[in-house]
């Protein structure tokens, strides 16, 4: 997930505290340690700061450390690696995009995919490898306090919820899927499958079987992700979904990585979208990401939005869905 925060102050120092208290606090100790110690450490703020802009995000920076193998048990562990490989972990930092490829996101999509009419032309924008093109050959369970609904067949994916949310009876016929990203994974790769594991949280040793399981399912029919720009390269893609199928434009924690002016533009180029062809555009982004999805306040989950109107708030990493009245 990124680690926008929407604070006015948004120098490293306070990015890095902001993620420590409101995004894994509670979720990743090991996390909160790190950051909130990254965050009064002047020497490490020093060298971030010397790097570009979107290089100092705290995702990017443990998760270059993971992936060279250094410790995050501990603040002064993981300080000690990180000053001493300074060099291999900036190496790493410029190659490589925080890309979460969540797949438990999917059932956070699903009430609002199984809703359309099929079939469907998935499109997902800052794809990753992908592993959210398959919402039809995952399983589902939701517990609610009333009880449980599941369907489908594949790795399980469990998400709680509250609220009317419209549970499925199946789950979606899918026509036709591809994705867009500027630095696409490949699935077969496994270097790029140990840097989405390295992304993973330490704590949530779930995601780590869920993900190795999904790669497997994508590797069976690995899907298709074009190199591209979500304003440039959007519109000739979308042209190749099949012409009777509904065309789904979808992302997650894709548009906090895009300034204002991109954003409002990328709300644009999928509204005249959707005025030559059935297309709905289904969001699954930080509040205020997405105009008009303001929560004052709430720091730790996502706004899911079709064509921008909110219809719920969503675990960033798809365990939780709270359907919003109306």
């Amino acid at each position: 997930m990124p680690d926008w925060t929407g604070a006015e102050d948004d120098s490293t120092a306070t990015r890095y505290r902001l993620f420590g208290e409101s995004q894994v606090h509670g979720i990743s100790p090991r996390y909160e340690a790190i950051c909130l110690g990254i965050a009064d450490d002047a020497e490490m703020l020093r060298r971030l700061d010397a790097l570009p802009r979107p290089k100092r995000q705290p995702n990017l920076l443990l998760g270059a450390v993971r992936f060279l193998g250094g410790p995050v048990e501990s603040w002064p562990a993981f300080r000690a690696f990180a000053l001493d490989r300074w060099d291999d972990v900036t190496a790493t930092m410029a190659v490589k995009r925080t890309q979460t490829n969540e797949p438990r996101r999917c059932a956070t999509l699903l009430p609002v995919l199984a809703g359309l009419p099929g079939p469907l032309a998935l499109l997902e924008v800052g794809a990753s490898a992908g592993l959210c093109l398959y919402p039809d050959r995952y399983g589902y369970r939701y517990e609610s306090d009333i009880g449980t609904h599941a369907l489908g067949d594949g790795p399980r994916l469990d998400c709680r919820t509250t609220g009317a949310v419209p549970l499925p009876a199946a789950v979606p016929t899918v026509a036709w899927r591809a994705g867009l990203d500027l630095n696409p994974l490949d699935v077969r790769d496994d270097e790029d499958v140990r840097w989405l594991e390295a992304l993973i949280w330490p704590e949530q040793t779930d995601r780590f079987g869920l993900l190795r399981d999904a790669v497997t399912i994508a590797r069976r029919d690995p899907p298709r992700i074009v190199a591209g720009d979500l304003l440039t390269d959007l519109t000739p893609l979308a042209a190749e979904a099949p012409p009777g199928a509904t065309l789904v434009v979808f992302h997650s924690a894709v548009l906090a990585y895009v300034d204002r002016d991109g954003r409002l533009a990328f709300a644009d180029l999928v509204r005249r979208l959707a005025e030559q062809r059935p297309t709905v555009w289904v969001s699954n982004e930080a509040p205020g990401v997405v105009a008009g999805t303001e929560r004052p306040g709430e720091h730790r989950r996502f706004v899911l939005a079709r064509d921008g109107l909110p219809v719920a708030l969503t675990g960033p990493h798809g365990h939780t869905i709270d359907w919003l009245a109306g």
